[in-house]
């Protein structure tokens, strides 16, 4: 028996370490449904040997070793799988967020109502192909009217129904700011005690670093972040590269509210002065949205880019200036195609219900109102009914009646020119005065044609049937003068214009689809390699119950006969 008892200090490490193992594998199969648990891998080592005598020429080396021992249990995790894990996790979000907002803003024109939005595009264009074949009938007019009654009705609750959904993203993106926030300061604790455990050089904090590592895996969805690890094991983290978690504590983000729209904007306080207009905003969704550039990271920033900063009109459509600072802000653009569309149709019915032609006021000639102020001096270019070629009601009375009517506006302003006759000047629209626009929200059916139809124009002014304003109206139909953006090179239809909306929304959520579905793949490739590593496979860990239980069982029974042996050498020699 080496060095006396030296076997029973090897049977009782064989006890110990065997012991420790069980723990640590029965720990394992504990937390293999916990989320972020990484696996704990026993490692074994020898204790101390002594050297009894040196080895010579013809005699080996002799020692008594003090058996084995727990070496370290490893806490394995790939810090290069988790960066690339964590990014393409962010990405997947991104385009996650931006295939749902697809998918809402289809659900919403599909089905306003119970019918779909372009049923009632449809439908006034078959009121109008009616008014044509008899645009003095009264029952044809009620129908126009209603119809367009009901095109007013749907393009205003699809545009509010879009704006409430600008609204829920906002909610949305409050409540991730404030989880953000939290999961931020939860890092900062844990960064606190992993220090003050390890500080010793001798402890894992095992434990505090899942819980870390798992808040880390969490907090990537929302933002593009970097966290790195400095030797003392506290994560400092960045996000779009501005210091989140530091030494100096976890930097808390906010939100503050736009001008005219109250939609929330994330932005770093501790960098910010909003009393004197100094604001470091937290996401900038300006420029592309690319791979390479690594902006299309996080579902903050998709949010924040689905939902815009603006409501969307149809003047965003009209210059490349405007269009780009809505372009690929699903809602805004929305918005902007959708009004764009409602106003043309309005507008292009109008003008021919009431015709305008350009007028320049001579000298000597002034407009003035009935009390004789001057309402537009010599030179003024303005805008008058073409009160020779217009069409009138039954009444047979000029001006004759808009269709759609701005609320609050009237289409004319009498004036009188120098010989006393009446002159309907045409109140034209400001950009200033929302009031005064042919958009959506600020429309309605002209009241007196709601009280009696046959008011609707129709008639020539010597008393006929006008079948020239029935022709042009439904021809107006098939006229292709309209385009979905500044950068749409093919003009088309009321109809047409339509289409090509509803088919850019599909292509966009295709292609957000297609990126998404191929993040998913990438992030569950990456994941999986992941799990290779720190990952708990109860058949594994039971296939080391089982033998950390033999190992045990062989030490006990080691000891078992040690503990014989020496009770019968103490026995006999008495």
């Amino acid at each position: 028996m080496a060095n006396g008892f030296g076997s029973m200090y090897i049977g009782a490490s064989g006890l110990q370490s065997a012991q420790n193992a069980l723990n640590t594998t029965a720990n394992n199969l504990a937390n293999v449904d916990t989320k972020g648990y990484v696996r704990q891998q026993v490692r074994f080592s020898d204790k101390r040997y002594d050297t009894l005598k040196d080895p010579t020429i013809v005699t080996n080396m002799h020692q008594s070793g003090l058996g084995v021992s727990i070496g370290d249990v490893v806490h394995a995790r790939d810090v290069f799988l988790d960066k690339s894990y964590r990014l393409e996790s962010g990405r997947e979000a991104f385009y996650g967020v931006c295939y749902e907002s697809v998918l809402y803003v289809e659900d919403l024109f599909q089905e306003l109502d119970g019918e779909q939005f372009k049923q009632s595009v449809e439908d006034l264009w078959t009121a109008f192909q009616e008014l044509a074949k008899t645009p003095a009938d009264s029952v044809t007019q009620n129908l126009v009217i209603q119809k367009a009654g009901l095109l007013v009705s749907r393009s205003q609750a699809l545009y509010s129904n879009l704006q409430s959904y600008q609204f829920n993203i906002d909610a949305q993106i409050v409540d991730s700011i404030k989880a953000v926030n939290d999961m931020g300061d939860r890092i900062y604790e844990l960064n606190l005690e992993i220090m003050k455990v390890e500080s010793n050089g001798k402890e894992t904090a095992m434990t505090l670093r899942d819980e870390r590592d798992y808040l880390l895996d969490e907090l990537s969805k929302y933002a593009n972040i970097n966290a790195q690890e400095d030797f003392e094991g506290f994560v400092n983290i960045t996000i779009e590269g501005v210091d989140f978690v530091s030494q100096m504590g976890c930097f808390h983000l906010d939100t503050y509210k736009e001008k005219g729209t109250g939609f929330s904007t994330p932005y770093w306080p501790h960098l910010s002065d909003l009393n004197v207009g100094q604001v470091v905003k937290a996401f900038y969704t300006d420029g592309d949205v690319s791979s390479d550039a690594n902006t299309d990271v996080g579902s903050i920033k998709a949010k924040l880019l689905m939902r815009g900063e603006t409501y969307g009109t149809y003047a965003d459509l009209l210059t490349p200036e405007a269009y780009a600072k809505i372009e690929d802000r699903l809602l805004v653009e929305t918005e902007a195609q959708v009004d764009s569309l409602f106003r043309n149709i309005i507008t292009t019915m109008n003008d021919l219900f009431a015709p305008n032609v350009e007028y320049q006021v001579q000298a000597g000639n002034e407009l003035v109102d009935a009390d004789g102020n001057v309402l537009y001096g010599a030179g003024a270019n303005i805008k008058i009914l073409d009160a020779e070629n217009c069409a009138v009601g039954a009444d047979g009375k000029l001006p004759p009646h808009e269709l759609f009517a701005r609320m609050g506006v009237d289409r004319y302003t009498v004036a009188y020119d120098a010989d006393g006759n009446e002159v309907y000047v045409y109140n034209e629209e400001d950009v200033a005065d929302p009031n005064s626009l042919y958009r959506i929200g600020n429309i309605e059916i002209e009241e007196e044609l709601t009280k009696q139809v046959t008011l609707l124009p129709g008639f020539t002014q010597n008393g006929a049937v006008d079948f020239d304003l029935g022709e042009k109206l439904a021809a107006a139909w098939g006229v292709q003068g309209m385009h979905i953006s500044p950068n749409d090179q093919y003009p088309c239809t009321f109809q047409g214009f339509y289409d090509k909306m509803l088919g850019k929304l599909g292509t966009d959520g295709s292609v957000y689809k297609s990126s998404r579905d191929t993040l998913t793949n990438t992030v569950a490739s990456v994941d999986n390699s992941r799990q290779q590593i720190m990952g708990v496979s109860s058949d594994e860990e039971l296939t080391k119950l089982i033998k950390y239980q033999s190992a045990y069982n062989a030490a006990s029974r080691y000891m078992t006969v040690i503990s014989q042996m020496t009770e019968l050498i103490v026995t006999g020699l008495i």
